[in-house]
């Protein structure tokens, strides 16, 4: 004769008053007991206990010890059902109640309160709104975020001229007047005049060699300054 498997599951239990926590108090005791009746009649096994003592049932379910605990246990084990007593003893503020069963389905684990076994399954209405009223003040939170990177980031212009990007780029005039050089004179390309700069100990301020672009921007900072006294010359 075959023996009937049982499938594992946890049991987590929350006591908001400080003066119910103890071993010797009914709140957990009923909630241990309901519980391991409800594991008893459905094939369940508690291989586990998680107890939150003293800790709102208005508290975020990541905020509390005894959860943490239990979610951690969980993602390293086999087990991936957790039984509370009731939705309200999981979490009495509905949000939290919603936040936390939808974050343990993310993890593939469901959530049973004893009591109302179909209580997070269902779809009821008060569940839809409270989802899409999260989402919405989630979605209304990062465009706010954007809106206000945004503004600063103007700000930045307005004072500074520039906000994204490298800090603005201030080449050595020593190295400036090598690079241009040795374009016009010698007729290097630009890794060649990168090359003869390293060879004259003009790096970069990472300390390499200067890469093809940076000579670009030497050259025209080069030109820019000839034309800027051309033209002071001439007034």
């Amino acid at each position: 004769m075959g023996t009937t498997r049982t499938v594992p599951a946890v049991a987590y239990y929350r006591t908001s008053s400080a003066t119910n926590v103890g071993e010797d108090k009914d709140s957990r005791k009923r909630q241990h007991d309901a519980v391991q009746a409800y594991a008893c009649a459905h094939g369940l096994e508690v291989v586990r206990e998680f107890y939150d003592g003293a800790v709102s049932g208005a508290d975020p379910v990541d905020s509390r010890d005894g959860f943490k605990e239990m979610l951690k246990y969980l993602l390293g084990n086999g087990a991936r059902i957790v039984l509370v007593e009731s939705a309200s003893r999981f979490a009495r503020d509905l949000v939290v109640q919603i936040t936390g069963h939808d974050m343990l389905k993310r993890h593939g684990i469901a959530l049973i309160p004893v009591d109302a076994p179909d209580h997070f399954t269902e779809e009821t209405p008060t569940a839809v709104m409270v989802r899409n009223i999260l989402g919405a003040v989630s979605q209304f939170e990062k465009q706010s975020l954007v809106a206000k990177l945004r503004k600063a980031r103007e700000r930045i212009r307005q004072q500074k001229g520039r906000c994204e990007g490298n800090p603005g780029w201030k080449p050595v005039p020593e190295a400036v007047c090598r690079a241009a050089r040795a374009a016009q004179k010698e007729g290097l390309s630009l890794r060649g005049i990168a090359a003869d700069l390293a060879s004259r100990d003009f790096l970069s301020r990472s300390g390499k060699r200067y890469g093809p672009q940076s000579i670009k921007l030497m050259l025209k900072e080069e030109r820019g300054g000839r034309r800027s006294t051309t033209s002071r010359r001439e007034q």
